[in-house]
C-alpha cells in the first residue's frame, strides 16, 4: 500500500534528513521534495543548497524551492505532484490552506518540541536557553495556525548539562524519524489517534535575533552558560570587548560560588583571571569560565590559547 501513496516531503536543515531517508529506505513513494531556496554561506557568500536538497538529489528525487509557498504558482506546482500525504520537518514556511487541503491523508509535521510547548521556529535553541532538562519530538497534523494542529504521538528526549543545540538537533532528528516510522503505517491504515492541543499550555519559540545572541552579564552563571550552549553551533553567543564583537562558543558548566557573588563582587562582565583553563568572568551570580572564544576578525580558538596572548587583562569589563 505504501508504494501507491504519493508523498511530498518538505524540509530544509539537517534535522529533516533522517525523516526523508526513513521514508525512502522503507519503500514509501516520495514523488517530490520541497525545500528552501539555496542561500549564500560563509565569507565568500557561496550559494549553498540546503541539506535536504543535497539528500534528495543523491536519491534522484525532484526538488522544488519556492521562495514563498503560498504564491499561486508554487501551490500549482505542489498540486501537479498529486500528493496523497505531505510530510514536513523543519521546512521553515507555514503551509497555506490551499496546500493543506491537497492530500487526502493530510499534512504531517515532525516538530522538535513537546507540544503545545515551544511552538515556532526555534524550539530546540530556546528550550536549552531556558534551561529545560527534557524536550522531545511531536508528530502532528498541520493546521493553519503556528504548530496548532492535533497531535498524533510524542517522544521525550533528555537534555544533558553538556548538550548544545547541535547535539540536541541530532538526537531529535533521529527520534523524529523513528517516531514517524512507527506511526505512519497506523495513520495510513486509519488507526492512529489524534489529540487536540491544550491552548492553555501553549508557549512559543520565535526565531532567534541578534538580541538573543548577546550575553547579559547581569544574568547568573547558569543562565549565561545555557545561552551559550543554546546558540552552538549556529550563531554563537557574543559580548563586546573594546567595542568589538567577541564571540563565545563554549564555557564550563558553572558552579555558583557565593564568595564572589553579592555586594562585594566585581561588576558583572569583569574579567577576573586569564589562565590555561580559560577566561573567568564575573556574572550577576557566580563566575563563568569561558573555554572557546573568537575575537573579531579571528578564527575560533581555545580560550587558554587566547589568554596566553596577553591582549586581554584582568579587570577588563565585557559588555
Amino acid at each position: 500500500m505504501s508504494e501507491d501513496i504519493r508523498i511530498i516531503f518538505m524540509g530544509t536543515p539537517e534535522f529533516a534528513v533522517p525523516s526523508l531517508n526513513m521514508l525512502l529506505d522503507n519503500g514509501y513513494n516520495v514523488v517530490g521534495v520541497i525545500t528552501q531556496p539555496d542561500k549564500p554561506q560563509g565569507r565568500k557568500k557561496i550559494l549553498t543548497p540546503t541539506p535536504v536538497k543535497e539528500a534528495a538529489e543523491k536519491r534522484g528525487l525532484p526538488v522544488l524551492q519556492p521562495t514563498r509557498l503560498r504564491q499561486p504558482e508554487a501551490v500549482a506546482q505542489v498540486a501537479e505532484l498529486r500528493p496523497d500525504l505531505i510530510v514536513t520537518a523543519a521546512y521553515g514556511q507555514i503551509l497555506p490552506k490551499s496546500v493543506l487541503d491537497l492530500p487526502r491523508f493530510g499534512c504531517l509535521n515532525v516538530h522538535g518540541s513537546l507540544l503545545p510547548r515551544y511552538r515556532g521556529g526555534a524550539p530546540i535553541q530556546r528550550a536549552i536557553i531556558n534551561g529545560e532538562t527534557v524536550t522531545g519530538v511531536t508528530l502532528m497534523y498541520m493546521a493553519e495556525g503556528l504548530d496548532t494542529g492535533d497531535m498524533i504521538s510524542r517522544v521525550e528526549v533528555a537534555i544533558e548539562p553538556e548538550d548544545t543545540s547541535g547535539t540536541i538537533f541530532e538526537k531529535l532528528s533521529v527520534a523524529g524519524a523513528k517516531l514517524l516510522q512507527g506511526e505512519l503505517p497506523k495513520l495510513l491504515a486509519g488507526q492512529s489517534d489524534r489529540t487536540p492541543q491544550n491552548e492553555d499550555e501553549a508557549t512559543y519559540a520565535p526565531n532567534l535575533n541578534r538580541d538573543d545572541e548577546r550575553i547579559s552579564w547581569s544574568d547568573n552563571a547558569q543562565q549565561i552558560y545555557n545561552r551559550i550552549r543554546g546558540l552552538v553551533p549556529f550563531s554563537g553567543a557574543f559580548t563586546l570587548w573594546e567595542e568589538n564583537v567577541f564571540k563565545i562558543w563554549a564555557a564550563e558548566q558553572p558552579f555558583i560560588n557565593n564568595e564572589v557573588s553579592g555586594s562585594n563582587a566585581p561588576a558583572p562582565g569583569t574579567v577576573l583571571q586569564l589562565t590555561a583553563r580559560g577566561i573567568e568572568v564575573q556574572t550577576g551570580e557566580g563566575t563563568l569560565w569561558l573555554t572557546q572564544v573568537q575575537p573579531a576578525g579571528k578564527k575560533v580558538m581555545d580560550a587558554g590559547t587566547f589568554a596566553r596572548g596577553g591582549q586581554m587583562k584582568p579587570g577588563t569589563v565585557l559588555g
